[in-house]
Parts: structure tokens; sequence; C-alpha cells
């Protein structure tokens, strides 16, 4: 039974060791998209560009985070920890010193594959070393700091892209491995599950997953050129899908069990998810775009602009969680997406003129508040919708589709709303395609909505709770670990 307390020195180490962690994989996700367009103009890259800049990241943390909570188990829980936080350094500092868009984008492959590895070990190492009674309270803390450093990201990667420049926004990344790695060397005990050395890692599964996606944003991203590649790539990603699904269906020792989806009420809230979170991932990709090329502001000023959109989160998820404990997550899920869906609308006036406190803020305000609404009660939603035992891997399941829904929609949203390629470059026409796919995101929100109020039901009174009660996340719900005898899981292998 593990045994290290929180007020010990060594448990101080621990819970530093995994916020920097994931601090790290967090703090990526959310300042990239502030320093867009000076990477496009130090590149000379155009939206496409931009678009794989984001999505290369988001395809391989999406596509391998379910396996690198396998790798975890089986391999030890710090050492995959530790080769994540390597391998996301070393990256990070190829896409600092990239000469050109396409070894950025390839460099932003290879730090979502780190991503992969220490995003679920930072939180198994916390409840693999941890004394029971101290797991609640060092999860609280873990989570609470991981909000912060969200917060904090626009911010701080604005201020990096106006000062120093936005390759530092990914060089920062090497000092902050350079603490973590020795401290978890020397202060994180070793944990696995000696189980899980009798499955087999479902690496075909991973492969086709990430191939579907993969093929499928390509098609959209490339689907201005109008050649056959676009249309064949489609098929073949779609192609690729199927055979997933078969894959999964079929194998022994799935990545992702089928079976997880006879529970009508996680199929409804991952249909939510899907929704809400292809919503966020446009927004939060081009409203950094809108504020700067349209509106005028610095990257700092974007940066700051977006904070109340993670700080309302932060500061009031918990509360929203422990209201939907006793009214029920089917008005949260219905109400929140609506809001969102107001904020997304808001925006429409947020233009070549517009004013931060009566256009700007008004609109991230509601947006904020309806994250809050609907944040918490998803992931409870998630938990208690299946067996405690597989808590973690519905967890997993759900986090990853958010991300993929952000993939896809980071690629479809500059399609749906006709920007050009050279798009960010021309306020005005930035400007109109920006309306379209507020619109877009809007619709996404609504009809999340209307699934949650057709189909979540009430949950049951003894059902699994969240331990992350304090969330600041915009990219993906926060992921949890099933405790069973001291282990965790966050892929369902226990």
């Amino acid at each position: 039974m593990p045994d290290v307390r929180l007020a010990s020195p060594q448990g101080k180490w621990i819970l530093l060791t995994t916020v920097l962690g994931s601090s790290m994989a967090m703090l990526d996700s959310t300042v990239v998209n502030v320093a867009l367009p000076r990477i496009g103009e130090d590149l000379d890259a155009d939206l496409a560009a931009l678009q794989w800049t984001v999505n290369a990241y988001m395809l391989t943390l999406a596509g391998l985070i379910l396996l690198g909570g396998s790798l975890g188990d089986r391999y030890g829980r710090r050492k995959v920890f530790v080769v994540g936080v390597v391998w996301f350094a070393a990256a990070s500092l190829l896409c600092g010193i990239a000469p050109n868009a396409g070894v950025l984008i390839a460099a932003r492959a290879l730090q979502g594959i780190g991503g992969a590895l220490l995003t679920p070990g930072s939180l198994a190492l916390i409840q693999a070393s941890f004394h029971p009674d101290d797991r609640g309270r060092a999860v609280g803390l873990w989570s609470g700091f991981g909000g912060i450093g969200a917060a904090v990201g626009p911010f701080l990667g604005g201020w990096l892209v106006d000062g120093p420049g936005w390759r530092w926004v990914f060089l920062l990344n090497v000092p902050v491995a350079l603490v973590c790695v020795p401290v978890a060397v020397r202060h994180v005990p070793e944990s696995g599950d000696g189980r899980a050395h009798a499955a087999r890692f479902d690496v075909l599964g991973a492969v086709l997953g990430a191939l579907s996606l993969a093929l499928v944003t390509y098609a959209l991203i490339e689907a201005r050129d109008g050649s056959l590649v676009v249309p064949l790539t489609a098929v073949a990603g779609v192609a690729a899908g199927v055979a997933f699904v078969y894959v999964e269906r079929h194998r022994p020792d799935p990545m992702m069990p089928l079976d997880i989806f006879g529970s009508r009420q996680f199929t409804a809230v991952n249909l939510v998810t899907l929704c809400v979170y292809a919503a966020f991932g446009g927004f939060f990709f081009l409203g950094a775009l809108q504020l700067q090329v349209v509106v005028g502001y610095s990257a700092l000023g974007a940066g700051t602009a977006l904070l109340p959109t993670t700080a309302l989160m932060l500061l009031f998820s918990a509360r929203s969680g422990a209201l939907a404990d006793r009214i029920g997550p089917r008005i949260p899920l219905t109400v929140g997406p609506l809001l969102c869906a107001a904020g997304m609308l808001l925006m429409l006036r947020v233009g070549p003129d517009a004013s931060y406190l009566l256009d700007v803020l008004p609109a991230l305000l509601v947006l904020g508040l309806g994250m809050v609404t609907l944040v918490a009660p998803l992931t409870a939603t998630v938990l208690a919708s299946v067996d405690t035992a597989r808590a973690g891997l519905a967890s997993g399941i759900n986090n990853a589709a958010a991300r993929a829904a952000g993939l896809v929609a980071v690629a479809a949203l500059p399609l749906l709303a006709g920007m050009g390629e050279e798009a960010y470059r021309s306020p005005a026409a930035f400007d109109n395609s920006f309306e379209q796919a507020m619109v877009w995101c809007a619709g996404a929100l609504v009809v999340g909505a209307a699934v949650a109020f057709a189909t979540v039901r009430p949950l049951p009174p003894d059902c699994r709770k969240p331990e992350c009660l304090h969330h600041g996340s915009i990219t993906a719900p926060p992921l949890e670990g099933v405790r069973s005898k001291g282990r965790l899981s966050v892929d369902g292998v226990e």
C-alpha cells in the first residue's frame, strides 16, 4: 500500500513533480494559439500550416493517450512519466529551433507523443504514491495548480511572443524538464501493475485510430485545393476508422473496448462531449486570431483577453460539481452548452472597432459561465455511467474524444466558413469568415444541449465522484483515474 504523506518532504516533491510535468502539456495546449499569427509571419506559413501546427499535437495526443496509460502500468509509471517529460522537452526544443513550418509541424506531432506519455502518468503517480488518507487532497492540489497553469498560459504565451519571441513558448519547456526529471528520479517511488504484463498492447488499434484521424484531418484541411487526393484521403480515413472499430471489437484486450458503449448514458455524454469540445476547439483557435488579426491586439493583449474563461472555470468548477450533485446533470449539461452558444454569438460583435469592456468581455464571461456549468457535471456523468472498475477507461475515452473533436473542428471550421489560405493576413476577409465560424460553433453547442436534454438521466446515489474538482483546461475534460487496492489505471488495465 502506498504510504507517502502529503505533509512530508517527499510528498511535496512528488506533488511538485507531477504539477510541473502536467503543466508542460497543459500550457502548450493553450499558449500556442496566441502565437499563431507571429509564427505564420515569421515562417511565411499559410492558414493550413497554422492549422497543422495545432492539429499535429492534438492528433498524436488524442490517438495515443490511452496507450500511454497502459505503458505506465506495465513498465513503471515513474519511468514512463520521465520518458514522456524528456521526450516532450526534446520535441519542444525542436519546435523552438524549427527553420520552417514543416519541421515545426513534425516537432509538434512528436510533442503530442510525449504528452500522451506524461499526461496520464502525472495523475497515476499521485494516486499510486500517496497514503489513502492524503490522496484526495493531493489530487485536489494537483488539479488546482494545473488549473492555475492553464489560466496563466495564454497570458504567459502572449508575453513571450511579444517579448523574446514565439520560439520561447516552446523553449520554456526545456528548463522546466531539467527541474522535473531529477526530482522525479530522486523523490518519486516507482509503481506499476503486475497484472498489466499479462495483457498485450493494442498497438494496431492505436495506429488505426491515429491514422483515421490524420487522414480525415488532412482531407478537411486540404479540401480547398480540390485535387483528387482529397476525396481519396477522406475515403482512406473512413476505411481506417472502420478497421479500428473491427479490431477493437475482435481483439481480446482492446485499447477501447466497444462494449463500454453499451451504457446509453456513457454514449450520450460522449456525444455531448464531441459537440461542445468541437465548438471550444474551433473557438479558441480562431478567437486568438480574431483578436490579433481583426481587433488589432498584441499577442499579450489577446492572451490576457482570454483569461476570464479559464479563470471562471478555476474558481467555480468545484461549486458547479457540487450543484450538479444536488440537482442532477441533465440541467447543467443542457444549460451549459446553451450559455456557451450565447457567448459564441456575442462574439459576432467583436470586430475592427470592438471595445473590450462592451464587446469582448461580455462574450467571454457568458462563455466562461457556460463552461463552468457543464464541465464538472460532464466528468461526473462519464464516471457514473460505467462500473467503478472501468472509471479510468471511461475518463480516458472521454478525454480522447474531446481532443479528437477539437482536432476535427480546427480542420473543418475554416473550410465551412470559407477561409482562404491567406485569410489571416486580411482583417476584412478573416472577420467575415470568423462570423460564419461562430455560427457553426453555436450550432454544435445547441445540438449538444439537445442531446443532453433528451438522453442524460439522474446519477445513481452510490456512483463514483470525480476527484479533480478544480479544472482550468479548455482543451479536454479532466482525466480521472480509478483506485483499486492502492493501484491506479487510466486505461482500464488493472
